[in-house]
């Protein structure tokens, strides 16, 4: 089959001809019709700093997916939930069942966790095998939907960590994800969601998701228009998704009292705050996101998926054939593009 490998040190990736993988007794053979690229892609393709130090080449890149079951190993059938022809995503956070975090019922924390295309070979491929347990079945969902619904379900678990219904929410960096989560705030009863990015490609993608006001720090100030709109209480929710120490200031002054902040974003450098005057005089919540839910997110965003409350569809900006991966790394860096997708399967 064809896969992008990341060979070796240094960057790029190229499109191979490898074997296609077996189908272990509890797993489940997926023919690739759809994969998303995401930032981790672009940190491999960089060979930065976590990539040199988390990845051991070679492996197949990819964790974002969707595509069709082409076969069953003998326990995954007899179990009877997945079928052959069935158009089905997967959860690429494989956890161990054992330790303290799965036992209690918080897998998504598993210290564990192996992720595909990062740490065992992954969905930039024809091909890829999957433990049924992490399948997914799109039941009527598109597979280029199914495709992105591992970065929405990063975006369904940060908006629906806290309070929703008739709440003032305030997303804070307007990548893919960020727009996926104004999307989810609007599906979830949110009565205001105000976006914000320096970027204006990413603001129009955020309204096209439902934002109904949008600023630019560049131009606008952030905090006197949110204490303007908000009778000057602040948001009841502030879902932090830039990880920039500007950003956590902005979050946490951005709060009313006894708000709440979720952060997403993940810095690449320490951020400086005042905790007595900024968290904890303020009555705050901090709840950091790692990944979605096992298996809440996925059923909460299936649910949204199929009442037609949520569409992620405008925040796909750019398709490429597998072999163009370059392309598709090239539009990331750039900063035009909003989600982009592969189209693995002819």
């Amino acid at each position: 089959m064809r896969a992008l490998v990341k060979a070796g040190p240094g960057p790029g990736m190229v499109l191979r001809e490898v074997a296609k993988p077996a189908c272990g007794t509890t797993e489940v053979l997926i023919r690739v019709r759809h994969a998303g690229v995401c930032g981790t892609d672009l940190h491999i393709w960089e060979w930065d700093s976590w990539a040199s130090r988390r990845l051991k080449p070679p492996v197949i890149v990819g964790h974002e997916f969707a595509g069709e079951i082409v076969s069953l190993g003998q326990e995954a059938e007899a179990a009877g939930l997945l079928a052959v022809g069935d158009l089905v995503t997967a959860e690429g956070h494989l956890v161990c069942g054992h330790c303290l975090q799965c036992r209690l019922g918080d897998a998504h924390l598993c210290r564990r966790t192996q992720i595909i295309g990062v740490d065992r070979d992954g969905a930039f491929a024809d091909f890829i095998a999957m433990p049924a347990s992490n399948v997914i079945r799109l039941d009527g969902i598109p597979t280029e939907v199914g495709a992105i619904m591992d970065p929405m379900g990063n975006a369904v678990h940060t908006v629906l960590e806290g309070r929703v219904p008739g709440s003032i929410v305030f997303v804070l960096g307007c990548g893919p994800i960020g727009c996926f989560a104004v999307g989810v705030a609007r599906a979830a009863g949110a009565s205001l969601v105000i976006a914000s990015d320096f970027n204006p490609r990413r603001l129009e993608l955020a309204r096209a998701m439902g934002a109904q006001v949008t600023l630019d720090p560049a131009h606008d100030d952030v905090l006197a228009r949110i204490r303007e709109l908000t009778g000057g209480d602040g948001v009841d929710l502030v879902c932090e998704m830039s990880g920039h120490p500007d950003g956590h200031a902005t979050a946490f002054a951005a709060a009313r009292l006894g708000g709440r902040v979720n952060l997403l974003g993940t810095p690449s450098r320490t951020t400086e705050t005042d905790f007595a005057r900024d968290v904890i005089f303020k009555g705050l919540t901090l709840y950091g996101v790692t990944g979605r839910k096992m298996y809440e997110t996925w059923d909460q965003m299936r649910r949204f998926l199929h009442a037609g409350q949520l569409d992620p569809r405008p925040v796909i900006t750019h398709r490429f054939p597998l072999e163009c991966i370059g392309d598709a790394i090239q539009v990331i860096k750039a900063g035009q593009a909003g989600k982009v997708i592969l189209e693995v399967e002819a």
